[in-house]
Formats: structure tokens, C-alpha cells, sequence
């Protein structure tokens, strides 16, 4: 089947706009170990400042997705896009306490709402045998979050600590522009009728909106999680400087990046829930051998990219098969509920691995926590969902 040149634009372009926006969302993290020695903060209160932004990307999701299933990508992404600008720079110009980073942080968690535009604009574009492909390499944006880890740390060290927000905010200007003058919602797309909140309620009310977000929450959380936690854990737990740990977590996020379009495109081919299943295995395999806090070179190394790589795989396989068992003009409303599912699952377990080692001085009940987690979404997978696939397959 040959590509509608349309629908590689429209793909091109919600990618772009999620990475760059995730690249927003995702600022404050790489600079938690420093933040934690200028402002003297606990491990707790340091957890808190880079879980804040995530929280609020994750809820504001819901709202995002139904308005996005109403006016469509075109208004929705240079909206969002321009709206982040305000708290990137009050971050890089104004916050110099703990409570100025946890209110520009509440605001910065804007950025992180777009994925719920991007998906149902792309999965209007594709038809169902290549949504899986489709909406794994737009999920791929959130290597946004990578280019974050990968430069935040080094640019605020050679150029000055407003520089990475200052650089951060004309590339979201730049994109709002673009995106105002290229996007083009799908012709024909299905438009969703009733007020947000009704359609909102009726999504709660949605089984598969429920299970998908339970299983999104242990996939892309844990991603969320590793992303935005990892730097700190890793300086604290074996030492590592901020620099060190911040290359480091952006080799876990590329990996986990670079497998979430693989995880799409093996559901195009396989059969999803097996696909999922065996994610989910990897995970508790793998979150067991991390509880045991063995040498970082090499068991701590293949356990953290393992994961990295098991959490991608995943993240593609929950969207292949939400394209499959979710109506089109439900898909912004859905997106957004298990996007938001998604989110939160990443918002908790910083927290708990900053409660766990201020109490213990241990991390190791944390990737309990996860091991068990990852078990109970595999066990649903191949269950309770291998049934709804099926009946759904049999209409």
C-alpha cells in the first residue's frame, strides 16, 4: 500500500511537535541532583519537584484528548505549544525556591498533555493494518525527553542555567508557527458530539478505557518513572556524577524511544497481546534482578537497558491494540484517559523511591513494587483482554 502523502506530513509533523513539547516537559528533571544542593531540598521534596510537571501533563490529558476529539489537532497543537512558553521561561528566568519550582512546574506540565492530541490525529490518518507502526513512531516523541537528558545539564554548564529554557521556548514558538501553518486535520474525520464532560463520564464508563489504562500506567509509568528518577538514583545509589547519570538515563530513554515504534509495528504482524504479555515478563524478570542492587557494570547496566527496552515494546503494543478495540471519534477521549493513566503511573513511583531510601536508605522495595505491578498487567493481558480481543475480532 503506497503512504497518502498527507498522512506522512500529518505523522512528520505530530511527532516534531510532541518531541519538542516533551523536550519542555521534561527540563526540570536532569536538574534535580543540582537543584537538590542549591536549595538543600530532601530526597522527598527533590522527588516531588520533578514528579510535579508529570502529574499535571498526565490529568490534563483527559480534557486535552475530548477537546482535541471536538476542534482537532490544528487548534490543539500550537495552542498547547505556545501556552508551555509562559512557565518555561518564568523556570529559567524567576524560580529560584522550592515553591517557585513547584508552581512553574505545575504549569510546565502542560507540555507533556500533547500526546493525547497527537494520537488521534495520527490514527484518523492511517488505516487499522498500519495504525501499530503508525502510532509507535509518533509515540516515539517522547524521546523529547532524551534530548532533555541529554543536553539540559551540559548547556546550563557552558552557556548559563537559562540558556537550555531560553533555547527551549523559541523551539516552541518556532513549532506553534509551523504547526498553525501545516497541520491539517483529516477531511471527513468524525467529530465527537455532546459537551466534554458527558463524554468524558461515558469514557470512564468504558471497560477497555479502564483496563488500557491500567496497563498504559505500568508501561509508559514506568518509562515516566525511570526517565525523570533515574538521574538521582543514580547518583545517589552508586555514587555517579550529574553529568554521568544524566547521559546515562538518555541511553535508557533512547532505547526505550527507539522500541516503541518496534513494539507497534510486531503488533501490525503478531498477534498484540502476546506481544504485551511478554513485555510484561521482561519487566518483572528484569525489575527483580534491579532489587537486588548488584554492581552497576555489567548486571545493573543489562537490567536498566532490559527495561528500557521491555517498557518501549510495551508502550506500542497498549496503543496497537487501542486502535484496534476503540470507535475513531472515541479515540481523543480514550488517548486521553489512558494517557493520563500513563502519566500518573510515572508520578508515584519517584515518590516512593524517595520515601523508601529516606526511610531504609534502600531502593530495593521499589523494584519490588514494580516487579509485582508488571506481573498483575501481564496476568490481565493475557486474560481478561486476550478476551475482549477476540470477541471484538469475531463482530
Amino acid at each position: 500500500m503506497v503512504e497518502d502523502p498527507s498522512a506522512r506530513r500529518a505523522l512528520v509533523l505530530a511527532t516534531v511537535g510532541f518531541a519538542v513539547t516533551f523536550w519542555a516537559w521534561a527540563l526540570l528533571s536532569p536538574l534535580g541532583a543540582s537543584l537538590r544542593d542549591e536549595l538543600g531540598l530532601t530526597s522527598f521534596e527533590q522527588s516531588l519537584v520533578v514528579a510535579v510537571p508529570v502529574i499535571v501533563g498526565s490529568v490534563g490529558r483527559i480534557p486535552v484528548g475530548t477537546l482535541t476529539d471536538r476542534l482537532g489537532a490544528r487548534r490543539m497543537f500550537p495552542t498547547v505549544a505556545l501556552l508551555t512558553v509562559a512557565p518555561v521561561l518564568y523556570l529559567g528566568h524567576f524560580a529560584d525556591s522550592l515553591a517557585d519550582y513547584l508552581v512553574g512546574g505545575f504549569f510546565l506540565g502542560l507540555g507533556g498533555t500533547t500526546f493525547a492530541i497527537g494520537v488521534p490525529f495520527v490514527n484518523s490518518w492511517y488505516p487499522p493494518e498500519r495504525r501499530g507502526l503508525a502510532l509507535g513512531i509518533f509515540g516515539a516523541g517522547m524521546g523529547g525527553t532524551a534530548i532533555s537528558a541529554f543536553s539540559t545539564v551540559q548547556l546550563a554548564a557552558a552557556f548559563g542555567p537559562s540558556f537550555p529554557f531560553d533555547l527551549v521556548a523559541v523551539v516552541l514558538v518556532f513549532f506553534a508557527a509551523v504547526g498553525f501553518l501545516l497541520l491539517r486535520d483529516r477531511p471527513g474525520r468524525t467529530v465527537a458530539s455532546g459537551s466534554v464532560l458527558a463524554r468524558l463520564v461515558a469514557t470512564l464508563r468504558m471497560p477497555v478505557a479502564l483496563q488500557l489504562s491500567f496497563l498504559y500506567a505500568v508501561a509508559f509509568g514506568g518509562f515516566v518513572a525511570f526517565s525523570v528518577y533515574l538521574p538521582s538514583y543514580l547518583t545517589t545509589a552508586f555514587g555517579l556524577e550529574g553529568g554521568d547519570a544524566a547521559l546515562r538515563t538518555a541511553g535508557f530513554v533512547v532505547l526505550a524511544v527507539a522500541m516503541r515504534p518496534v513494539g507497534g509495528w510486531m503488533c501490525d504482524r503478531h498477534d498484540p497481546v502476546r506481544v504485551l504479555t511478554g513485555a510484561y515478563a521482561v519487566v518483572t524478570a528484569l525489575a527483580v534482578l534491579a532489587a537486588l542492587e548488584l554492581p552497576l557494570v555489567p548486571i545493573g547496566t543489562v537490567a536498566f537497558l532490559g527495561l528500557a527496552a521491555a517498557l518501549g515494546v510495551g508502550t506500542g503494543a497498549v496503543f496497537a491494540l487501542l486502535a484496534r478495540l476503540v470507535e475513531p471519534e472515541r479515540v481523543g477521549a480514550v488517548t486521553g484517559l489512558v494517557g493520563a493513566a500513563g502519566g500518573l503511573g510515572g508520578f508515584f513511583p519517584p515518590l516512593v523511591m524517595g520515601l523508601t531510601h529516606g526511610i531504609f536508605d534502600d531502593y530495593s522495595l521499589g523494584y519490588v513494587l514494580l516487579a509485582l505491578t508488571a506481573a498483575a498487567a501481564g496476568a490481565l493481558t493475557a486474560t481478561t483482554v486476550r478476551r475482549r480481543v477476540r470477541a471484538h475480532a469475531s463482530r
